[in-house]
């Protein structure tokens, strides 16, 4: 492979989209777990509170209800531990946050306070990578609760309050085990089956190949990541990975795979019934296991130090210019511009647009309904679950979608303690939402990340020597199963990580010309060993027969 300097090819500014940033997709396959998850752990509580005259508690209970949108996509033995964290992380945030209200009643300290909040929680939820919604409900708590009239004699009462929904979130979350234990890794494995049968359908030349073969790694490599935290190995998980591994065959030869036995394989996968048994040659069976690619949290946290001074400071400013303006909530400008950081400037600014576009129409929606809410308190928390239910129906098909449902949620949380004046709640809204996204975007903008070329070079490396390696075991007589095997998913993790590095660096600014070329030919010589390793192991079709080395139907 060259190794002569690149053409730049990349500008060092580039034009920001329009293009789809506000375009519908399909909704996820699992929308309605969480959708559900919010609503049993948000009602108890509430209607509790509201039974006993003290919906002025609810934002504490709310704290700890919002943890059952977290970590629906993990196995249960990993959801169990993931939620802990969770839930522990949020009460963190609020106990700073309460004890900071209750101490200074400067709204310039508080504001600092959360903006650093804010990044904490982005930089730890994107390190652990704890999935949606990351970690906008966190800073939307911690940063609420900052202005909030509050005694340090009442903190251990409120902490109480949502640590005990907290552990009720977190058995709405653990309930369906009982029903269908290996649900989330079934899932996992489906899409990768899918993914994978989606670029066969290309041929691995067609139209969109190169997409849908990112997408197929993607998907690989989120079902072994669920695979690898169920656990001890059992009979069930074993099956799966046998599956796995015939869809990251079909990624390596997509001309050679069968994407309708892929597609079957996924159907069956549905419910409780059997998992299909993929046959693999006995060498492969005996040596197969999933490689656990993931990074420490120190080696992750060091990437992310840009995206930590971005949120920071976009958070403080957004706030501060909340306050210069005389609103009297800067925690909605704080909040909006922490859930614009995203990978790069290009999906950053995408996300401005949708939040800005979803806040106003939901701003709307609220002016509808708050003459119906203001008949009755009960009204407020029929409200407030209805439109819980309809953000996470919706956010999975675009952003805006679900801020329709969450700004008005919102706004009528604030009216637990209180019916308002709509008119003034739906002004100061609005101001901060504007206000919050354009000093968020700005602030993205002067934070560079020059780093992002230094990762894809590093990228680069590791692809090669994973290539090499493999390349080296094949040119061997007996090169050994277990060598092959770790040097294939060795190649393939390294390859999805490229892919990954280059399409997150091609969205940012100012920052020297990417080595796209080089990238794209170490992706190709890449492919190519990867499908000669698959063969050399006996892993795909006979050249000519059209059957696998031992029958393989579900």
């Amino acid at each position: 492979m060259s190794s002569a300097n690149p053409t730049p090819t990349s500008p060092p500014a580039r034009r920001l989209p329009l293009a789809g940033v506000l375009r519908v997709g399909r909704p996820s396959e699992i929308w309605f777990k969480p959708a559900l998850s919010v609503v049993a752990a948000i009602a108890p509580p509430n209607l509790t509170l509201l039974a006993l005259g003290r919906l002025d508690l609810a934002m504490y209970t709310m704290a700890g209800s919002l943890c059952a949108l977290y970590a629906h996509n993990r196995p249960y033995a990993a959801r169990a531990g993931t939620l802990v964290w969770v839930v522990l992380g949020m009460l963190g945030g609020l106990a700073v946050a309460l004890v900071a209200a209750s101490l200074t009643g400067s709204a310039v300290v508080l504001v600092t306070v959360g903006a650093l909040l804010a990044a904490a929680q982005k930089v730890l939820c994107d390190a652990t990578r704890v999935g949606p919604p990351g970690n906008v409900v966190l800073t939307f708590v911690s940063s609420a609760s900052l202005f909030v009239p509050q005694d340090l004699a009442q903190v251990p009462g409120h902490l109480g309050l949502a640590a005990a929904t907290g552990a009720w979130a977190w058995l709405v979350c653990m309930a369906p085990a009982l029903v269908r234990p290996h649900g989330p890794e079934r899932r996992a494995t489906a899409g990768a089956l899918k993914a994978a049968a989606a670029y066969a359908d290309t041929g691995g030349t067609g139209e969109g190949h190169a997409g849908a073969r990112a997408a197929g790694y993607a998907a690989v490599q989120a079902a072994w990541q669920s695979l690898l935290s169920t656990g001890a190995p059992s009979r069930t998980r074993r099956a799966l990975e046998r599956l796995v591994v015939r869809a990251e065959v079909a990624l390596a030869a997509p001309a050679e795979a069968d994407a309708g036995r892929l597609r079957a394989w996924a159907r069956a996968l549905r419910g409780t019934g059997p998992v299909p048994q993929a046959g693999l040659p006995r060498a492969a069976t005996d040596e197969l296991l999933g490689v656990d690619a993931a990074r420490s949290l120190w080696a992750r946290l060091g990437p992310l130090t840009p995206l930590a001074v971005r949120t920071a400071l976009g958070c403080a400013l957004a706030g501060y210019a909340s306050l210069a303006l005389g609103i009297g909530r800067p925690y909605w400008a704080l909040v909006t511009a922490a859930s614009l950081y995203q990978a790069n400037i290009a999906l950053t600014w995408s996300r401005a647009v949708q939040r800005v576009v979803g806040n106003v129409l939901g701003v709307l929606v609220f002016a509808a309904v708050a003459p119906l809410a203001h008949l009755d308190q009960a009204v407020l928390v029929l409200g407030c679950l209805a439109f819980s239910f309809g953000a996470e129906v919706l956010i999975s098909r675009n952003y805006w979608l679900g801020s329709v449902c969450v700004t008005p949620m919102a706004l009528l949380i604030t009216e637990f303690a209180g019916f308002q004046e709509p008119g003034e709640l739906m002004t100061e809204r609005v101001v901060d939402t504007v206000v919050g996204a354009l000093v968020g975007f700005v602030a993205a903008v002067a934070v560079t990340n020059r780093r992002a070329g230094d990762r894809v070079e590093r990228a680069l490396a590791a692809a090669d020597r994973a290539r090499e390696g493999a390349a080296r075991l094949l040119a061997e007589p007996d090169p050994g199963t277990a060598a092959l095997e770790s040097a294939r998913r060795g190649l393939a993790v390294a390859l999805a990580d490229l892919r990954a590095t280059a399409d997150a660096a091609a969205g940012e600014w100012w920052q020297r010309a990417l080595p796209q070329e080089r990238v794209v030919l170490a992706e190709q010589s890449g492919h190519r060993t990867l499908a000669a390793t698959a063969r050399r192991q006996g892993l795909l079709p006979e050249r000519g027969t059209g059957t696998d080395t031992e029958d393989a139907r579900p």
